[in-house]
C-alpha cells in the first residue's frame, strides 16, 4: 500500500506520515506512530475520537492497524498538505488571498463546532495549530491529529487534565498551570484564536526576527495598536496592497 515508506508526506514528535495507495486506487495517509511507551494512549485516544465521527470539516479515519509494538492509522488523502506551509512564506509555496484564508478560517471553525457540540461525546482536540489542518483538493480544511484529544460527557462543562497537552503558542494560558485541574471547549476556542492571528498577519506569533522588538509577539503588538487606536496593516498577498 505505501510502496515500502518511499513517500514520506511528514514527520511530527510521535508519527510518521506516508502516502499510500489502496487497491481500489484511493489515495490514502499513513500515519506510523514511533515505537513508544507514551504512544499507546495516543493510539487509542485517536481510534476512539475520530473513529466515531463523520464532518466535511474533520479528517476521515479509514483503517487502523495494530502488528506487535506497530501501530498505523489510515487517513484519507489531503493533496494540498497542511495550512501552515500557506500561512508562511516558503520557497515555491503558494501564497492564497485573504478570501480563501476566510473560507478556511470558517470551515475550522465548524470542525470545531462539530466537536464540541455535534457528537455524542463533546471531544476537546487540545491542539489546533496550522500544522494540524490539512486542505484537499478544492482547500476544503480538515481538522486531524488527535492524539491529544479528550472525550466527555454532553452533560459535563469542564474535562479533568492532570498534565499540560498541546503546543507551545497555542496552548490556553490555564494549560502552563502546573495545577490544571479542569478545562472546557475554551481550550480550543484559545487557540483557534492563536490559528486566526497568524492567519491573518501571515506570519507566527512568535518571530524573534520581527524588524522591531514590538512586534516580536504578534497577539501583544496587535492589542497594543487596538488600545492605542492605531491601524493595523495587513498585505494581501495576491494585489500587492495593505488591507486594514
Amino acid at each position: 500500500m505505501t510502496k515500502s515508506f518511499k513517500d514520506k508526506l511528514g514527520e511530527g514528535g510521535y508519527a510518521t506520515v506516508f502516502k499510500g495507495t489502496l487497491r481500489s486506487g484511493h489515495l490514502v495517509a499513513v500515519k506510523m506512530l514511533s515505537n513508544s511507551t507514551a504512544n499507546g494512549q495516543d493510539f487509542i485516544n485517536e481510534v476512539a475520537t475520530i473513529g466515531r465521527i463523520c464532518h466535511v470539516n474533520v479528517v476521515q479515519l479509514i483503517g487502523f492497524c495494530v502488528e506487535g509494538s506497530k501501530r498505523s492509522l489510515v487517513y484519507e488523502f489531503m493533496p494540498n498538505g497542511s495550512l501552515n506551509k500557506y500561512i508562511f512564506s516558503q520557497e515555491g509555496s503558494i501564497l492564497l488571498n485573504y478570501q480563501k484564508m476566510y473560507d478556511i478560517a470558517l470551515g475550522v471553525a465548524r470542525g470545531i463546532e462539530y466537536l464540541h457540540r455535534g457528537c455524542e461525546m463533546q471531544i476537546l482536540h487540545l491542539d489546533i495549530k496550522p500544522h494540524n489542518i490539512l486542505l484537499d483538493e478544492n482547500f476544503t480544511p480538515k481538522v486531524s491529529d488527535f492524539g491529544l484529544a479528550r472525550l466527555y460527557s454532553v452533560d459535563d462543562s469542564i474535562v479533568s487534565l492532570t498534565a499540560a497537552r498541546g503546543t507551545l503558542g497555542y496552548m490556553a494560558p490555564k494549560l502552563f498551570y502546573k495545577s490544571i485541574g479542569g478545562v472546557s471547549y475554551k481550550a480550543d476556542v484559545y487557540s483557534f484564536g492563536m490559528l486566526l492571528m497568524e492567519m491573518a498577519g501571515r506570519r507566527k506569533n512568535f518571530d524573534t526576527l520581527a524588524e522591531h522588538s514590538s512586534q516580536h509577539h504578534f497577539p501583544t503588538w496587535v492589542y497594543d495598536q487596538v488600545y492605542n487606536g492605531k491601524d493595523i496593516e495587513l498585505k494581501d498577498v495576491r494585489r500587492g496592497k495593505g488591507n486594514r
